[in-house]
């Protein structure tokens, strides 16, 4: 079947950075215009909850799209320290639900070993938080993805399908056209060690995709946008987004600085 023209989606995760107001709207305004100058790709901001609203209003007369970082699924209760996503839906557009850092607790360098902190996502609740963010009209940006252990046992697709199949489940085949995916896997995130192109569009075509076409049909599986995120920075956004499979990037530090301007330039359609 033909595969569809994707308009390429890229959202930077500040996680816990330029939380201060002052600092986010220095930052947002420094940015904002060129961002909203480039033609073909979707371009969304994810801050920290301190300055969703206030940089809410400052990108309002652009077409930057505004997600939170996650949400719980109640529209409201007694959860300290939880934001709804009836609370998201009035300043936002998107909201990214399952990342790995919430999954698994699991912080990552490069010269340590792994180490396991604070409590854990599961895959039912990132399904249903994904169920409450789209009957709150808001679109789930949804990561997967695997640890190094996994990835090196040749455990990729049994557990990244895992995880889709999990957080698509008691969709209908709309809903999960409405969603976004980004494959994370987690020995890419923060270590300045990046995935290979194609090794990206095999796992995204092969096993994001085929788990979704598994449980919605082919052409659901070709119409949902699937995003790489794993160290994407300026220097290797084009070649990700020169594979077939891979229709976007969730950016985390590179989404800090002005560069992400030219991050997103690379990443729009054309030579």
């Amino acid at each position: 079947m033909p595969r569809p023209m994707h308009r390429p989606i890229i959202a930077g995760n500040w996680k816990m950075h330029l939380g201060r107001v002052d600092e986010a709207l220095a930052f947002v305004r420094s940015i904002r215009y060129q961002l909203n100058g480039i033609e073909g790709v979707d371009s969304v901001l994810c801050p920290p909850f301190t300055v969703l609203a206030a940089v809410a209003e400052v990108i309002r007369p652009t077409r930057i799209g505004l997600g939170a970082q996650t949400m719980h699924w109640e529209h409201q209760g007694a959860y300290t320290g939880e934001v709804s996503p009836a609370m998201l839906a009035r300043v936002c557009q998107y909201v990214i639900l399952g990342h790995s850092e919430r999954r698994t607790g699991r912080v990552v360098h490069p010269d340590q070993a792994e180490r396991t902190e604070g409590g854990f996502e599961s895959d039912v609740a990132v399904n249903r938080k994904v169920h409450a963010a789209l009957s709150h009209g808001l679109t789930p940006i949804v990561c997967v993805g695997e640890n190094l252990a996994q990835n090196d046992a040749g455990q990729t697709q049994e557990f990244v399908g895992a995880q889709v199949c999990a957080a698509l489940a008691g969709l209908t085949e709309k809903q999960a056209e409405r969603c976004v995916i980004a494959y994370e896997p987690l020995w890419a995130i923060g270590t300045g060690r990046a995935a290979t192109p194609s090794d990206v569009n095999r796992v995204i075509g092969l096993t994001v995709r085929g788990a979704i076409a598994d449980m919605f049909g082919e052409p659901a599986a070709q119409r949902v946008r699937v995003q790489y995120g794993g160290s994407v920075n300026v220097d290797n956004i084009k070649a990700f987004m020169a594979m077939p499979e891979v229709n976007g990037a969730l950016v985390g530090g590179a989404s800090l600085t002005p560069d992400f301007v030219e991050l997103v330039r690379r990443a729009a359609p054309g030579p």
